[in-house]
């Protein structure tokens, strides 16, 4: 077991968006995060990869329910376990965040991931905070080739960049104090997340236009964005091409139950 006076916090988004979450409404449950796959609950396995990494000394799950969450019986040994903790979450994920970094009880540095991140292991979480060590903030990606390797043709949110396609892998590291700044910055685009043209027209028509025109590639976008924040970014890219799939619709779920129940 990781010492938790050392070591990263890991802070679990396991929160409901606002409206009808199609993977919850789909097997009847209201908590996303309390959709089974492969059977598994999704919190459960992002949970179990996160408590068998000795990089993290403490979890958190953030949700609006998150005590209740763990009152869960397949979650009986993470609710017994003195290295979880739940935390209520506020209106937004970047500020619920942000007000987690803040507090002392919490501080840097932390890794954010999500209830649906199912594909996480140890072995991955190693990788990503080994690559994220000099930055501000750090996101984990991965790109297109390595994940149609893996799983096969696949509709994702590419963005696109010179050099390659990419999509999230829901990993992000915080090392710094300059990293709140990109936390207030990302809670007014929000709503923004799934558009790298919506995204970048907040950071002014000179880099709007480079990507437009795929002048930059994803390490000088992350680097020019981070200093529009205040805040270094860089891209750490993942080597599982499976991480870059999560639970967000329905053949996701098919997809991920797919790949976990399948020859690794």
């Amino acid at each position: 077991m990781t010492d938790a006076s050392h070591g990263w916090t890991a802070l679990v988004l396991a929160g409901q968006r606002p409206g009808v979450d199609p993977v919850a409404a789909q097997f009847g449950i209201e908590a996303k995060a309390l959709v089974p796959v492969a059977g598994e609950l999704m919190l459960n396995r992002v949970l179990m990869a996160l408590a068998d990494a000795p990089e993290i000394a403490r979890i958190v799950v953030l949700a609006q329910n998150a005590a209740e969450l763990l009152r869960h019986p397949d979650l009986a040994w993470a609710a017994a376990e003195p290295r979880i903790t739940a935390r209520t979450s506020g209106p937004t994920i970047s500020g619920s965040v942000r007000d987690a970094v803040r507090d002392p009880a919490i501080g840097l540095p932390v890794l954010v991931t999500t209830a649906d991140n199912v594909m996480l292991t140890p072995a991955t979480i190693a990788e990503f905070i080994a690559g994220a060590g000099g930055s501000d903030v750090s996101v984990a990606m991965v790109e297109r080739a390595r994940l149609e390797a893996a799983v096969g043709p696949n509709r994702r949110t590419w963005l696109t960049f010179r050099g390659g396609s990419y999509t999230g892998a829901n990993l992000f590291a915080l090392n710094a104090p300059a990293a709140i700044n990109a936390l207030r910055f990302w809670e007014r685009v929000e709503q923004d997340r799934k558009s790298v043209l919506r995204l970048a027209a907040h950071f002014g028509p000179a880099l709007m236009l480079k990507l437009l025109l795929r002048r930059m590639t994803l390490h000088e976008a992350l680097a020019a964005a981070g200093r529009k924040l205040g805040a270094s970014a860089a891209p750490v890219l993942l080597s599982d091409g499976r991480m870059g799939v999560d639970v967000d619709k329905v053949e996701d779920h098919a997809l991920a139950e797919r790949l976990l129940k399948g020859p690794r």
